[in-house]
């Protein structure tokens, strides 16, 4: 007992060390990845250094729970390929300890991570991902004339939307521009269009001046007044040089957090399965308000009941006259303006519909993306366990240390992970998957292989014995193994020529009696093949003299005799009966058509190949026999 608490001790200081470097080494990758995203909200902008202190803070806070399941991974696989490189593993397993009792202290420890990477992005993760998107909002705003882009508008300046058609960056011109400002309410309003411009802070930094080249201004000059509204001409100039002077705080100030405050990232889980209700409950009653409107615009249905809705239509019919007949006994001038009055509805109930559609689409993503963060807590936790048990057993099995093997397998191993998490994650946000499968596939995809490598690695199987994999891949599409009889340098016994002719001829015998009662050029009956039991014992006995002819006659110094033993084939005794030795696997592969019929012909195939493999051996006994006598 003392033993094992020992080696419990000894693993796991291994570990620690291990887990911390490279916890800090994945959080540097992450948050070196991560800030090249945002790398343009940080530069030219005069942020204070406390200002990216807490920007790089609150992203490290973030990343840490993703930071942990890949430390974890590298660790553990660094740690048991260390143990195996220097045999200490071997002697550990020589003690009578077991792979997994030797991992239980690991275990433990990796539990309790998962637990802090659950209490990270319960409690601390939203706290930091609202402080950060609240400070990354504020610093889009630091510098505006940096922030607008190329071919779009920009809405960051109050009351005023700018479109850039390009934009130095070097120099901060912007050419092809276009100004849309609103003052005083939505009738008064200015265009200007300018060939460049450029946008800089003025000394105070309270306004932007805006300087305008070669452009145009167009102001419409309607203004609201008390007794009604007065028409003023609109105005135009056309100008060579421009000034316009902005009010903007150009300081650096926290934005308020109420636009981000709702959002799914920022939220707990209790918080998150609260709002859950309420979102499920205003989604539903909004859908079945935008349904019923859909089928009053589609249909022309009322809320009334159908049989009053149909004792309504029917004395509309009566009371009304034939519309038909009415739009016939209109002018051509009138039937152009009845037309265009109902082609402007129709688009009018089309473009309602298509705003209802986005609308109630933005709903269910906004219910959706709470799902994914609320499962997301749980998987990104389970991860950490996972990656541990694909790392220690494939660190025990590889045996290799150091930084070279196992980064190179924490990198497949992670990068399969995120494309099945990411990939789940954008299908199950774009309603293409259910939320739970989306979440879950990275899960369900990683748990069977650390299951596999766990099992392998503590019952000392081989796993990456390509020879093995090789054979496998052999028997499975039916490849021949071909055979390989070479001179021995060392000869104990010589062949015994004489008993081995009549073997030999025994066996051309038997494959003559063999051909006349089973017809293998003929198909089988599948009902035989999959539903009863069918062992060619008659074949499993002309291949077992045949290699005990073939291993006594190994023995000769004849080149002649080698090269007739090498052109034996290698006979597959069971494959062309039926696909597998258990009668109940055989049945539920019959009952599975297309897997039924992939094994039918792969078993006809197996016929063919062994009709021509006995004609092969045929052939050489005849040369074989006249070569020993020869001899």
């Amino acid at each position: 007992m003392r033993i094992v608490k020992k080696i419990d001790i000894f693993v796991a200081k291994q570990f620690g060390l291990l887990f911390v470097g490279t916890f800090f080494i994945c959080q540097f990758v992450l948050m070196m990845q991560f800030l090249w995203r945002y790398v343009d909200q940080l530069i030219g902008k005069g942020l204070t250094l406390d200002v990216l202190g807490q920007f790089f803070w609150y992203m490290g806070l973030m990343l840490i729970p993703q930071a942990l399941p890949l430390a974890i991974l590298l660790s553990s696989l660094i740690t048991f390929g260390n143990l195996g490189e220097s045999s200490e593993l071997t002697a550990i397993k020589a003690a009578g300890i077991s792979l997994m009792q030797s991992m239980r202290s690991l275990i433990v420890i990796v539990i309790m991570i998962a637990g802090v990477s659950f209490y990270f992005q319960d409690v601390i993760g939203p706290e930091a991902n609202q402080s950060f998107a609240r400070l990354l909002y504020s610093m889009k705003q630091k510098s505006p004339e940096l922030e607008i882009p190329e071919g779009q508008f920009y809405d960051g300046l109050p009351n005023t939307n700018i479109f850039v058609e390009k934009k130095d960056k070097e120099t901060g011109m912007l050419y092809g521009v276009m100004v849309y400002r609103q003052t005083n309410s939505y009738e008064d309003q200015a265009i200007i269009l300018a060939d460049s411009a450029m946008i800089q802070s003025t000394a105070e930094k309270k306004h932007l001046l805006l300087t305008l080249w070669s452009g145009e201004w167009f102001e419409n000059m309607r203004q609201q007044e008390m007794g009604g509204v007065a028409q003023v001409p609109y105005r135009r100039e056309s100008f060579a040089h421009k000034q316009i002077v902005l009010d903007f705080d150009n300081e650096f100030n926290l934005a308020d957090d109420g636009a981000i405050a709702d959002r799914a990232a920022a939220k707990s889980l209790k918080r998150i399965l609260h709002d859950l209700d309420s979102i499920r409950v205003y989604n539903d009653s909004v859908g079945h308000a935008f349904y019923n409107e859909a089928r009053h615009y589609v249909f022309n249905e009322n809320p009334l009941t159908a049989s009053d809705s149909a004792r309504l239509k029917e004395a509309m019919k009566k009371t009304l006259p034939n519309v038909d007949n009415m739009f016939a006994k209109l002018t051509s001038d009138n039937r152009r303006e009845v037309v265009k009055m109902a082609a402007r509805q129709a688009q009018n109930a089309t473009a309602d519909l298509s705003f209802r559609a986005e609308v109630a689409k933005q709903m269910s993503k906004n219910e959706r993306q709470h799902m994914i963060e609320a499962i997301g807590k749980f998987t990104l936790a389970l991860s950490c366990i996972i990656f541990f048990f694909i790392g220690a057993p494939l660190g025990a099995i590889i045996r290799k240390g150091g930084l070279g093997v196992p980064v190179i397998i924490s990198v497949i191993v992670f990068i399969v992970y995120y494309i099945f998490e990411n990939s789940g994650m954008r299908m199950a946000r774009d309603d293409n998957w259910t939320v739970w499968f989306g979440k879950s596939i990275s899960t369900m995809v990683l748990t069977p292989l650390a299951v596999f490598f766990t099992y392998k690695a503590n019952n000392d199987s081989t796993v990456f014995n390509a020879d093995a994999y090789r054979l496998l891949f052999m028997r499975i599409f039916g490849l021949r193994q071909k055979r390989n009889v070479m001179r021995k340098e060392v000869v104990i016994y010589d062949p015994d020529y004489q008993h081995d002719t009549e073997l030999l001829k025994k066996i051309s015998d038997d494959i003559t009696l063999y051909h006349q009662e089973h017809k293998l050029w003929k198909w089988p009956n599948p009902i035989k093949v999959f539903f009863r039991p069918g062992d060619d014992q008659r074949i499993q006995e002309i291949s077992d003299l045949l290699e005990a002819v073939i291993e006594d006659l190994g023995n000769t110094r004849n080149k002649k005799v080698l090269h007739l033993l090498n052109n034996y084939p290698v006979l597959a005794t069971h494959a062309h009966t039926r696909p597998f030795r258990q009668r109940w696997l055989n049945a539920i592969t019959g009952l599975v058509l297309p897997v039924g019929i992939f094994f039918y012909c792969r078993m006809i195939r197996f016929r063919l190949r062994l009709y021509k493999d006995l004609k092969v051996i045929e052939k050489t006994n005849r040369e074989m026999v006249a070569t020993i006598e020869a001899m």
